[in-house]
């Protein structure tokens, strides 16, 4: 008949004492030259420290600056005069309401009658190309 072997169950670790620290010695040491500096070890990146005192930006005064459209801008958005950034404004809302963006491309500016005059004839152009085109009809 075979016998068979348990493993023997391991005894918990015990931590040994720390020895006793020696106390402080009150003679002065002699004075110890200098040696030269070793590279520490590269530290773990610590988490980006956070700004407290960040000056707010001031708005750029050329794009608050009231512009005046030409007449063909004028039919899009109106003939008041205002700042750049209502001006694009108010094209978008022009664009989203006659529904103008491409379907498959929504980068892409479908002109209708009115925005062919402010892009130059031109049937379809990009959002960035259009910014281009309507600041020509700014003034």
């Amino acid at each position: 008949m075979a016998v068979s072997k348990k493993p023997a169950a391991k005894k918990p670790a015990t931590k040994k004492a720390a020895p006793a620290k020696k106390p402080a010695a009150t003679k002065a040491a002699p004075a110890k030259k200098a040696a030269p500096a070793k590279k520490a070890a590269p530290a773990k990146k610590a988490a980006p420290a956070k700004k407290t005192a960040v000056a707010k930006r001031a708005p750029n005064a050329a794009f608050m600056k009231p512009m005046s459209p030409s007449t063909t801008l004028a039919a899009v958005i109106g003939d008041k005069a205002m700042p750049r950034t209502e001006v694009t404004k108010k094209v978008w809302e022009y664009i989203k309401k006659n529904n103008l963006q491409d379907a498959k491309n929504k980068r892409m500016i479908n002109a209708d009658d009115k925005l062919k005059g402010v892009f130059g004839g031109k049937k379809q152009v990009s959002m960035f190309e259009m910014t281009k085109l309507i600041s020509g009809h700014l003034s």
